[in-house]
C-alpha cells in the first residue's frame, strides 16, 4: 500500500498560481528555486530543498509548492 499525502487546497491554488505568472518570475527570478504561499514568493535561491526549507520557517506551513523558474533558453 502507498503512503497517501493529502495536500491542502493552498498548495494547488499557489501552484497554479506560479504556473499563470511564470513569465513574470522569469523577469526576476531566472535559474532561482522560487516557493510560493498565499500567492506570494516566500523563499528564492539556487536549491529547491533550501527554498522551502526558508518558506517554511518564514510562514509556519510545510506543504510548499516550490517551481524552478528557467530561463526558457534552457534544452530539455
Amino acid at each position: 500500500m502507498k503512503n497517501k499525502i493529502n495536500l491542502p487546497k493552498r498548495f494547488w491554488d499557489d501552484s497554479k498560481w506560479a504556473h499563470q505568472n511564470f513569465g513574470e518570475l522569469q523577469q526576476r527570478y531566472t535559474n532561482k528555486w522560487v516557493a510560493i504561499v498565499n500567492k506570494k514568493v516566500a523563499g528564492v535561491v539556487e536549491n529547491g530543498d533550501i527554498a522551502r526549507r526558508i518558506a517554511v520557517k518564514k510562514i509556519g506551513v510545510k506543504e510548499i509548492p516550490v517551481v524552478f523558474v528557467e530561463s526558457g533558453h534552457n534544452l530539455h
